[in-house]
Order: C-alpha cells, then structure tokens, then sequence
C-alpha cells in the first residue's frame, strides 16, 4: 500500500478489538501456538487499559503492544515467561509496580516498512515516563539464532547482532530503540524453537524518573536563575556597596529567582579608599573586607530565600592573596571555590594565586560549579565538572575589552555544547578611572545552553543589553539536560573516548 493511502490511528486496544487481534496473533505466531485467549486479553485491558496500545488502519488493527506492571527488583533478575503468567492464563499486573513490561509488539506483515513499531515503543516510552516509572523491562526472544546456533554460542550471537553483522528481526529492532541487554536468560521460552529457548532481558530506563519521597525534599527540575549586570560606580564605604547588593538580592528574590549570580570582583571600587601606587596593597587592603561580604551575603541568602553565588573577591589567607568566589545557599551553608587559572595581570600586578581544588556543588536547585573568568577557557574543568554531573555552570567574569569579552563568551559556549549543561556569564560595566586596572570594563551578560532541539535554536536562553547596569532571568529545565544527555541529536557526553583519553585530577593539594 502506498503511504499516501494509509490513514494510521494510534489508541488504546478495547476489549471489543479481541477478533482482529485473534486474527493478527495467529498469523505472527502461527510457530508458538498462537493467540492468547480472549479472557487473558480481556483481563489485560481491563487491569491496566492504558498499558495496551494499538494502531489501526481504515479500522483494522494491524499493529498492536500488550505490557503490565511489574516490580523492577523482580523482573530485572532472571525469570522466565511462566512468570508473568498466572492461573487460567491470566497475565501477571502489579498495580504497584515501578515499571512496564513488554509482554509483546507485533505488526501485521503487510504493513512491515512504516516503522509502526517504533511508533508502539515510543508510545510506551512515554506511558512510561508520564507514570513516572523507573523502567521498561522486556524479554526479547532471538529468533534468527537457530540459523547460527552451530558456530555461536547465545552470547556471541548477540555481540554480533549488536555490532550489526548480525540481522535478528526482534533483537536488532529493540537495540535500534535504545534497549540494552542486561542478561542472557535461559528457558524463557522453552517451545520458541527458532531462540532455541533463550531471549534477552532488555531494559530502557526512564532517565526522568524520580522515585517517591517526601515532597519537603525533591528537588527542583525547573530553575530560575537571577544574574547581575553590575555597574562599575564610586563608593565611599563597604556599606554603600552591601546596599547596592541588597538592593539587586531583593528585587532577583521578588520573582522568585533560585539563584543571583554576580560579577568577578564586583567589589574593586572600594579599592578607590587607598593609595594605588601599589596595587599588592592595594588588592591586599580590598581582601580585608571579604569576610565581611561573605557574612552579610549568606544573610541575604537566607533572609530573601535565594542561593547567591558572590562574584568573587580577594581572599588573603597565610600571607597568600586568591581570588574566591563564595557560594551562599539559602539554608546557611556557604560552599568556596578559588580560581584556578589565574590571568598574566592578576599574577603581575596583584600577585594572586591560583587555587589547587575544584568542586561541583549540589545545592536545593540542581548541581552547580563555579568557574570565574579566566577557568572557564580551559576544558579540562568543565569535563570533571561534566563527569561529578554538573547541571549549570557559573561565570562570574570581568573583562575590559571586548576581544577579552568574546574569549569567555565563546568558550563558555563550547562547554555548554561539550558537557551538555547550562553556563551562565555575568560581568561588570562602565569606567571606573579612579581605581588602577580597573578603569573600563565590557560585558554581556548571557545564558548558554547544549545546542539541540529542545533549547532555543541559537543556544542562546537569555542574554542582556552590553555595557548597560540591568538584572537578567532565565528559567532552566534541569529535565531536558537528563534527555539531551540521552536521546540528544548527539551525545557528547557518552560519546567520548575515554578508551584513549582521560582527565586525571589530583585528590590533594600539591
């Protein structure tokens, strides 16, 4: 039949449609005794009706998937098909289960080309998904294995089938879907000739699943990040400028932001209080008021409910001048992370070290790291960062050009893309001739995200005005990084080659 001339309905199989099916199951499985009684199926629709899927064409059916509810502890181990049926062949449901099973999927021969299977699979996957069950377990017979069975054993037929030497018509099709074969079972079947009595159990896991727990503790899936595009501007005191950060914490808190992010040393204007001749002592004076930032920011945190990621500031420490960004959560933990990459300027004329630790922290709206300005042009943090399962990234920055700017921006991107995460910049605007170094300054603000069909076609979430003082949101689904990791038009992350090439980190300081 021409694909024209089909008219495909994809619904759920009633018991009326037992005839057709009696029909459809006699023709596939003409070899194993063929079609299951009508009570079994009437059953089946009865218990668990939306778990039987069917397709139909001008009102014949001509494709059809029959699955329960099992427990995922039980059905993931060996069993054999006599498992899942009960007295008077009646099919084995749970109710209560945590995943679907796959008790069958055929397609009448006919119509064999449409990929109406795929269509069945996906209709599962997101029965599946929409439960919120943990996975879909099948057992796949192998029914080309009889054909091979004198120059393989089970196991090498199916390392063959998956390496695509081998055509089998049920294991290749459920590989094709994203199943993995977990286990060779034995005797699942034992009348299954053609398997000669083996299959496969096949799993595909929802990676959306979240399993049951209080509601006080799940965490969030839809983030909503604040960032400050700060304006460089005199200050005569620490608390001028602790207002003007309270002033942006309260209004990044009034809609409900889950994060504020600020610039890399949004704070330097206060080194306008001292002599700037020179600038070790300077950057040293400008260290003495870090504690107090830090403390008065993790009150923010808490008062207004938001984590705030503080930019960063100069931290003086056994006579060592770093640069630290602090990461304030809105329970009253603060979590530190130090620059690690430090620039030819900071190093020359402020005389600032690197840091020797990087970290991934988890926090009440996803996992996050934070890489201040110069860290975020080395790929190496953002793999480790990828493999502890980072879900945003976040870069304070200050740059005075914009060829200085466009290496973070451009940077930040590819990480976005290579790890498969979110990545946001934010950084400073206007002059500031008073403070040495510090005189001009260039940014825009933005939210970087993978580069796939389920995020903005640019990868670009949220960007602001260059050179201009203004707050920026972006709301981040955490889910999608989960699918684009998984199902994405490509996998970056499964797809390296760590057979030839790893990142080693060291686990203490040097």
């Amino acid at each position: 039949m021409a694909h024209e001339e089909l008219h495909l309905n994809l619904r759920n199989l009633e018991a009326d449609d037992y005839p057709q099916l009696q029909v459809l199951m006699d023709r596939i499985y003409d070899d194993i005794g063929g079609a299951w009684p009508e009570d079994t199926i009437k059953q089946l629709v009865s218990q668990f009706p939306d778990g039987q899927i069917c397709i139909e064409e001008s009102g014949e059916l001509i494709a059809v998937a029959l699955t329960v509810c099992v427990k995922y502890e039980r059905f993931s181990n060996p069993h054999t098909y006599d498992d899942l049926i009960l007295r008077n062949e009646k099919l084995w449901h749970n109710p209560e289960g945590d995943s679907l099973y796959g008790l069958d999927v055929f397609i009448h021969p006919e119509y064999r080309g449409y990929r109406l299977g795929r269509r069945l699979y996906e209709a599962r996957k997101e029965l599946c998904r929409s439960m919120n069950l943990r996975a879909i377990l099948a057992g796949g017979r192998i029914p080309g294995y009889f054909k091979y069975s004198d120059q393989y054993s089970p196991e090498e037929y199916i390392q063959r089938v998956d390496r695509k030497d081998i055509y089998d018509p049920i294991l290749t099709f459920q590989l094709s879907n994203d199943f993995q074969v977990t286990r060779l079972m034995h005797k699942y079947l034992p009348e299954d000739e053609k398997s000669q009595g083996y299959a496969t159990l096949l799993e595909w896991r929802n990676i959306l699943y979240t399993p049951p727990s209080s509601l006080l503790n799940v965490k969030k899936t839809q983030v909503r990040l604040g960032a400050v595009q700060w304006q460089m501007r005199e200050f005569t005191s620490v608390e001028e400028v602790l207002e003007q950060v309270e002033y942006f914490v309260d209004a990044l808190s009034d809609y409900k932001s889950d994060f504020a992010l600020f610039p890399e040393f949004f704070n330097a204007p206060l080194m306008g209080l001292t002599d700037q001749v020179d600038q070790t002592r300077a950057i040293r004076f400008l260290a003495g008021f870090t504690e107090q930032f830090r403390n008065e920011m993790s009150e923010m945190a808490v008062s207004y409910n938001i984590n705030i990621i503080t930019g960063s500031m100069p931290l003086l420490e056994n006579d060592r001048v770093y640069n630290v960004s602090y990461l304030c959560h809105r329970d009253g933990r603060v979590d530190e992370q130090r620059k690690v990459h430090i620039t030819p300027h900071e190093r020359r004329d402020w005389v600032i070290e690197g840091g020797d630790q990087f970290e991934v922290f988890d926090t009440d709206a996803g996992r996050v790291a934070i890489m201040i300005c110069y860290d975020i042009e080395f790929p190496e943090l953002g793999r480790i960062a990828a493999s502890e399962e980072v879900d945003i990234i976040m870069v304070p920055f200050w740059t005075d050009t914009k060829n200085g700017y466009l290496r973070v921006r451009h940077c930040a991107q590819a990480r976005a893309i290579e790890n498969e995460c979110y990545v946001v910049i934010t950084g400073s605007v206007g002059n500031l001739p008073k403070v040495e170094n510090l005189d001009v300054q260039y940014a825009q603000s933005s939210v970087f995200s993978p580069s796939d069909f389920a995020f903005p076609h640019d990868a670009v979430m949220a960007e602001t005005t260059p050179n201009t003082e203004m707050i920026m949101f972006s709301d981040m689904d955490l889910e999608k990084l989960k699918l684009v990791r998984n199902e994405g038009s490509v996998t970056n992350l499964k797809d390296r080659r760590t057979d030839i090439y790893e990142i080693n980190t060291r686990t203490e300081p040097k």
